[in-house]
């Protein structure tokens, strides 16, 4: 009976199942296990389709709780870098359309045979493995019900980790000059614990560890510790990338890892800190707890911390161990893990998404009607369905506005529940002393909140305020370096302050790693203002195609300033052959725009003023150029108190 192959060659490349790897004419390749798995599958059935339903069961069986659909399109994303691959003229991988992908090269497939000991090891050899494109692993897992005595666990086990790891970090920096970044804060990442039960139905438990450690370890001591995003550290979940590395992509100058090890009555977690630029070990520490006499165990812990960190940062920097004690999540566990989920599809940006998290942050409320972080989550996601979905904003923002209140009302240092009143401020009420002033008291009552940072930048890029916008908008990559929605915020910025080149670079760059992204696709406005455009209708056709939706503004707006009346007004005719036209306008604005008819289009602006659907970037966004001179547009803006 012949033995299976282990070794398969295709074109330049060869991929050894065996030992895992994956070269291009001798080189080793840098390739995460998901994609590995991936392209084994496909290389073993070179000429046959082999459906995504086949590699969802194959590679993400149902007890796993992550994003399939995400992490297929991440991984299929991936190797097209690593092979230099295109999804629109392929070489190696071909995507069928709602069936699934096939290798459409020769594979060779044969035993392979041991590699030479000192192969990965030659001098110089890392210098040649090609650069690959940017993974993004699903911003958020949607984790599977906690356990009331779980989360209890968990919570009490990540009071006990902050308090130890600020204390070995404090005590160690007082005999060692480490580096300060620009602003005097050290940076720290806490990478994803890794789940080591070998069942990934436990990863919500690790993940969820990784999840509190980050939110407490952040709250601690802003003016001196910054703390990376979750979105930005699980990018390194189930992933070898070297420290090194990390700690250039994120910018930071310390690291936290560690692992979870569980069984029916037991746990075992190891962390360490690590300081990035020589790998040396600053602190590490293992517990061994058992799962019983949880409460016990919390004022244990809870006492410890109180203790640890006020010893470490000093009688100047007294930080309230009953307030960090409280806020460490929910009283109601149930409520908490409904939270996240909510979260996961908030993190989305999707109409669909907006919806299921407002279910999941609907019933948070209900089975922890004080749970005042479930509350600004309604706030947030009402707010963002105005602008993602064919509804007036009149039907959202109310509820908005009850949600933001009552979670003001319920915790007002809690910096969320400001944001959600400032954007509401910004988004409705055109109220810029009070988006200045919930911003600023979000920004002051957590630092480390990438989203406040995020967006005061945005409201100060609507008001034309750059300078300022830019640092804003630094902080938030800063904290959260990895996330889509920031780097798109970023390049809309650029965009609106007419820097087109960088903004087309860094929405490439969005796209790149997430091409489905809604908010990257505003690279069509920047590449109109270029004179691009056929990149312009490239983008609107390859978006289109990626199945969201027909784009008919986008279309009329782009064949009309490219001088295509005709494809221009039938675009324009499917847009408002749409019911409920009004909710439109804005929409039929920016056609009438690009067509060049400007007394139609102030008509329609006008309108979706009425309807508190038109746009808060009247004053900076270069569609608008040819209005600026028009007394209706000058009304328009004073009208939203855009006016200098």
């Amino acid at each position: 009976m012949p033995e299976p192959a282990n070794r398969y060659r295709f074109g330049p490349y060869e991929l050894r199942t065996r030992t895992r790897e994956l070269y291009k004419q001798g080189t080793k390749l840098k390739l995460r296990p998901q994609p590995f798995q991936v392209l084994k599958i496909l290389v073993e059935r070179a000429g046959d389709v082999v459906s995504r339903e086949e590699l969802h069961e194959l590679l993400w069986p149902a007890e796993t709780f992550v994003d399939f659909e995400q992490g297929l399109n991440t991984s299929i994303k991936v190797l097209r870098g690593v092979l230099s691959d295109s999804a629109s003229e392929p070489r190696y991988i071909e995507t069928l359309p709602k069936l699934g992908y096939r290798i459409i090269v020769p594979v060779e497939a044969q035993a392979e045979e041991p590699a030479p000991s000192n192969e990965t090891d030659a001098p110089g050899q890392n210098a040649a493995v090609e650069t690959l494109v940017s993974e993004k692993i699903p911003q958020d897992r949607i984790p599977q019900p906690f356990v009331v005595r779980r989360w209890r666990l968990l919570a009490g086990i990540s009071i006990a980790l902050i308090a130890a790891v600020l204390g070995g970090y404090f005590q160690w920096s007082r005999s060692h000059s480490a580096p300060q970044p620009s602003g005097g804060r050290t940076m720290l990442a806490v990478l994803p614990f890794d789940n080591l039960t070998g069942d990934p139905s436990q990863d919500y438990f690790s993940d969820g560890l990784t999840e509190e450690m980050i939110a407490q370890l952040g709250r601690l001591d802003p003016q001196h510790l910054g703390v990376i995003a979750r979105t930005s550290v699980m990018h390194y979940k189930n992933t070898s990338e070297q420290l090194e590395q990390i700690g250039h992509e994120l910018g930071v100058q310390y690291v936290l890892e560690g692992s979870v090890r569980r069984d029916a009555d037991k746990v075992r977690i190891s962390a360490q800190l690590i300081q990035v630029k020589d790998q040396s070990h600053v602190w590490a520490r293992q517990y061994d707890r058992e799962l019983n006499n949880l409460l016990a165990l919390e004022g244990e812990i809870a006492r410890e911390i109180a203790g640890g960190i006020q010893l470490t940062l000093g009688s100047a920097n007294h930080i309230d161990s009953a307030r960090h004690q409280v806020s460490l999540s929910t009283s109601s566990y149930e409520a908490y893990d409904l939270y996240l989920r909510g979260l996961y599809f908030w993190n989305k940006r999707t109409g669909p998404d907006f919806e299921r998290a407002i279910e999941y942050f609907q019933q948070a409320t209900e089975k922890d009607p004080n749970y005042a972080q479930a509350y600004t989550g309604l706030a947030d996601s009402y707010v963002l369905m105005a602008g993602y979905s064919d509804v007036p904003p009149k039907e959202f923002i109310p509820k908005a506005r009850a949600a933001a209140l009552r979670a003001v009302e319920l915790d007002d240092t809690l910096a969320e529940a400001h944001v959600s009143l400032a954007v509401i401020a910004q988004d409705y009420d055109w109220d810029w002393p009070t988006v200045e002033k919930e911003y600023r008291r979000a920004i002051e009552l957590n630092p480390n909140y990438p989203t406040a940072h995020q967006w005061y930048a945005e409201s100060l890029a609507l008001q034309g305020r750059f300078d300022e916008a830019f640092v804003e908008i630094e902080r938030a990559r800063q904290l959260d370096p990895l996330s889509l929605i920031i780097g798109s915020d970023y390049a809309v910025i650029l965009y609106f302050s007419r820097q087109y080149d960088r903004a087309i670079e860094q929405f490439r760059s969005v796209m790149d790693r997430e091409p489905r992204f809604p908010r990257a696709h505003m690279v069509v406005y920047a590449y109109v203002e270029k004179g691009m455009y056929a990149e312009a209708l490239a983008d609107i056709q390859n978006w289109r195609r990626l199945g969201d939706g027909s784009q008919s503004m986008l279309l009329a707006y782009v064949w009309g300033r490219a001088g295509q009346q005709v494809e221009a007004r039938r675009a324009l005719r499917d847009l408002q052959l749409r019911p409920g036209e009004e909710s439109y306008a804005y929409s039929i604005a920016v056609a009438y725009l690009g067509i060049g008819d400007n007394e139609k289009a102030i008509t329609w602006l006008q309108k979706s003023y009425t309807e508190r659907t038109i746009t808060t970037a009247l004053r900076v966004d270069p569609v608008f150029d040819p209005l600026r001179s028009d007394p209706r547009f000058q009304q328009l803006l004073r009208g939203m108190r855009l006016t200098q």
